[in-house]
């Protein structure tokens, strides 16, 4: 699946859905009694409707869909694994993926919540960046 991200830099999660051969930036939907998929492209599409410039949506419902992803953008800091949450002004919040408190504390991690730490590191002391493709079980029908 080819990566679909905002101009506006990295973010560590987005959802990917390929309806019709085609992958679109998508959102889960929750209704009362099926999951629907949001669907954006920033083109206008036969069936999609402008929200706003530049951005036209539609909704389907999940089984319609021929995969949906939750993609998640990992990189390395110091030889520790990290989850990149938002990037911006040259900065990336990193929320550690190890296990160890004692290596948080080491790598001078701030503690958010039980178990889940973060820092904002510059950009260029990250290495390893990469996307990672979660394939979710939606209720997809397969053919």
């Amino acid at each position: 699946m080819a990566a679909h991200r905002d101009a506006g830099g990295m973010s560590g999660s987005f959802y990917l859905a390929r309806w019709q051969g085609a992958d679109y930036p998508a959102s889960p939907e929750p209704h009362a009694m099926e999951l629907w998929i949001r669907l954006r492209s920033p083109e206008p599409l036969d069936g999609f409707e402008e929200v706003e410039p530049g951005c036209h949506v539609r909704t389907v419902p999940a089984p319609e869909c021929e995969a949906v992803h939750l993609v998640r953008t990992l990189c390395r800091w110091r030889q520790e694994s990290f989850l990149v949450r938002e990037e911006r002004d040259g900065q990336v919040c990193l929320e550690y993926l190890g296990g160890s408190v004692l290596t948080a504390r080491e790598l001078g991690l701030e503690r958010i919540e039980r178990g889940v730490y973060r820092r904002w590191v510059a950009r260029e002391e990250v290495s390893d960046l990469r996307e990672h493709a979660i394939p979710l079980d939606v209720g997809i029908q397969h053919f």
